[in-house]
């Protein structure tokens, strides 16, 4: 149950910032990895609610560190 809090709380956030890197849109890169996470509640590898607010607050901040990422690349060309 652990491994999967410690899951939860880094790879959402990283998938976020690969995705947002191989399409270069964050907005695709978030789509992207919610659909991912909303397979895995589907298929039941999410077990409590607690792992998904784990999981929101971890796209979060992904997204919050794509759109900066966005931001400073679009400046720096």
């Amino acid at each position: 149950m652990v491994s999967k809090f410690i899951l939860a709380i880094f790879l959402p956030a990283l998938l976020v910032v690969l995705f947002t890197r191989v399409t270069y849109n964050h907005y695709i890169g978030l789509i992207l990895t919610v659909a991912l996470i909303a397979a895995s509640v589907y298929k039941g590898y999410t077990d409590s609610w607690a792992l998904i607010v784990v999981d929101a607050a971890s796209l979060t901040f992904g997204f919050w560190y794509a759109n900066g990422m966005m931001k400073k690349a679009k400046t720096s060309t």
